[in-house]
């Protein structure tokens, strides 16, 4: 029997309501598209944006140069934001060399990070705003204005890594040590990142017409993917070891007392220290011009006295040719309130702020009364005086005049740090601890009878460390105040540092990243696991949606090449009824009725 007017009716009336649902479902996304598009390139009207037709280039030659350079822009400001913003640690060193430079102190470090991190903020949403509208089947066009934006903002990240890397290129070294402790989270970050580009990647490889366009594609994805899959082979940290070889934490000294807390190489700044937990004192030693031992770390006294003030026409002196009269007249003290360089002056209570105002010079025999007293390990540098002053060849004895005559110390406890007339030194007091600034081999080292390395934290490593400690050398690295360097210190078996940070670095009870080899393989392998499973998915799922859901007509299935035929919108494809045959059982020919087409709206 054939089927009655009814049914055939209803029938076409069921296949106009799925239809009608689907166009509903994709015109839902207008308002999203007119928002990606008008952010990206200020084509907020319907009629100016236009559709990019499968196989064909998103965009034109000036707009894929555009793409281009976002994406070189996105991986270079990220380089330097990470780069920079991993540099914390000698933020203060570079903030002072710029004061040394320009004659005025402003936290130049704190302005360059956030300049950078909102320039890498403004290209990633660039970036997210065109994958977002590849992924909609829209032609990219990036409005001028952006265009100016990336050029300005590659221009600067080039720019600060090539000025930053001829001042201080050892921070490059800082970048790779971070490395140790970040590798683990930038896998996930990364791995993360690739399986979300896997969407528009996917969606357009099956809508390509040219088979060495989805090669191309397809190949530069994986390559990437499996480089990233891989990364974590290549890896290496201290902080990764067995459960139970991790050593006690190092020890902390004061760089030049706690200069967080009150102005540096000050009685007060030393006092804090020594309530902050530190082990050790570190300072920096001069002669002045009548011989009194004081503590000073810049050559001139312009940086952290008020000299500008007290002696105006001899700001540019050399501190050493001050007599120890004179420098009891100035202010070490009110630079600190005025410069803040730490940003926590305005934590000081009113009390702390009249003690920091009446801080002055002090002298080696005060510092080393006050480790005595407390029991504290010192370490300091000792300026030669320049040509001319009645010390110049005198200096050594007259400090070791200062450290066995003058004050209460211990031998003992004095790290003697100066490498020069060290076996002088040595017969004159052997119970100094000799201390050495140099890398030098074990043998070397041995022969001037070094039971203590001071070395930058740039050297750190792991295995060297191992090799001093094996012979009695213990190592103290300098200057480390942020955690994780100080956790990558403690993994390396680092017996001591020397800090800004006491207070802070105090309260770290393990290492901020620590995990065994087996929990670091679980993370690796679980993370590439999800993410293949997932990108697998999208794939397919691409896959299937461009062959085109399956239905049923009679008695013989029907795919899009079939009574559906697919033509472009503005947010993907919609599909449209060109015909519908219905096959009757008792008639000689087939019934064929037709429905009208439904094609796109004219712009408006």
């Amino acid at each position: 029997m054939g089927r009655s007017p009814v049914s055939l009716s209803r029938l076409k009336l069921g296949k106009l309501k799925v239809v009608r649902r689907q166009l509903l479902q994709r015109y839902e996304h207008q308002p999203f598209v007119s928002c990606l598009a008008g952010l990206y390139g200020c084509q907020w009207r319907r009629y100016q944006r236009a559709k990019a037709q499968p196989g064909e280039c998103c965009c034109s030659r000036l707009e894929c140069t555009s793409f281009a350079l976002l994406i070189v822009t996105f991986f270079l400001s990220l380089i330097f934001l990470y780069f920079w913003s991993e540099a914390q640690n000698d933020y203060n060193d570079f903030d002072w060399f710029n004061f040394g430079n320009l004659g005025f102190w402003f936290p130049w470090s704190v302005v360059l990070l956030v300049l950078a991190a909102a320039l890498f903020t403004y290209i990633a949403l660039l970036l997210v705003l065109a994958v977002c509208l590849l992924s909609e089947g829209q032609r990219l066009y990036l409005h001028w204005s952006h265009k100016i934006g990336i050029l300005v903002t590659l221009s600067f990240s080039i720019s600060a890594t090539a000025v930053l890397s001829d001042l201080w290129s050892k921070e490059w070294t800082t970048l790779l040590l971070s490395f140790q402790v970040t590798a683990p989270f930038l896998h996930v970050g990364g791995v993360s990142l690739m399986t979300f580009l896997s969407w528009p990647i996917a969606l357009h490889f099956f809508r390509m017409n040219k088979r060495v366009r989805q090669v191309a594609l397809l190949s530069l994805f994986l390559a990437v993917l499996f480089a990233l899959y891989l990364v974590p082979l290549g890896m290496y940290s201290p902080c990764i070891k067995e459960e139970g070889t991790l050593g006690p934490a190092p020890t902390l000294i004061g760089h030049r007392g706690a200069p967080m807390l009150a102005p540096e190489n000050t009685q007060l700044s030393f006092e804090k220290a020594v309530e902050a937990g530190g082990e050790g004192l570190e300072t920096d030693v001069t002669i002045s011009y009548d011989g009194v031992p004081f503590l000073m770390h810049d050559s001139t006294l312009r940086r952290t006295t008020n000299v500008h003030q007290v002696f105006p026409n001899r700001t540019d002196a050399p501190a050493a040719m001050f007599t120890w009269p004179e420098l009891e007249m100035l202010s070490a003290g009110s630079w600190f309130l005025q410069r803040d360089p730490f940003g926590t002056a305005s934590s000081l209570d009113a009390d702390e702020r009249v003690q920091v105002q009446n801080q002055t010079v002090p002298s080696l025999k005060d510092f080393l009364n006050l480790a005595a007293e407390h029991e504290r390990l010192v370490i300091f540098d000792l300026r030669r005086p320049p040509r001319g002053h009645p010390y110049r060849d005198s200096w050594i004895t007259r400090t070791l005049e200062v450290i066995h005559n003058e004050s209460s110390i211990n031998s003992s406890q004095v790290l003697w740090l100066p490498a020069d007339q060290r076996s002088v030194v040595q017969e004159l007091d052997p119970e100094l601890q000799q201390t050495s600034g140099d890398h030098a081999s074990i043998q070397e080292l041995q022969e001037e009878h070094i039971v203590r390395l001071n070395l930058h934290y740039s050297y750190m490593s792991q295995e060297q460390i191992r090799k001093y400690a094996s012979v009695n050398i213990s190592t103290n690295l300098y200057v480390i105040s942020q955690p994780w360097l100080y956790s990558l210190a403690w993994c390396a078996g680092v017996h001591s540092v020397t800090t800004n940070a006491l207070h802070i670095l105090k309260t770290l009870h393990r290492p901020l990243f620590l995990m065994t080899p087996d929990e670091y393989s679980l993370m690796w392998i679980l993370t590439d696991v999800v993410s293949a499973f997932i990108i697998a998915a999208i794939f397919i799922f691409h896959w299937w949606r461009e062959r085109g859901l399956p239905f049923w007509s009679g008695s013989r299935q029907v795919n899009e090449n079939g009574p559906y035929s697919k033509f472009r919108t503005e947010l993907s494809d919609v599909w449209s009824i060109s015909s519908i045959s219905v096959r009757g059982e008792a008639q000689n020919s087939p019934i064929t009725p037709s429905l009208p087409t439904i094609s796109e709206e004219p712009p408006v």
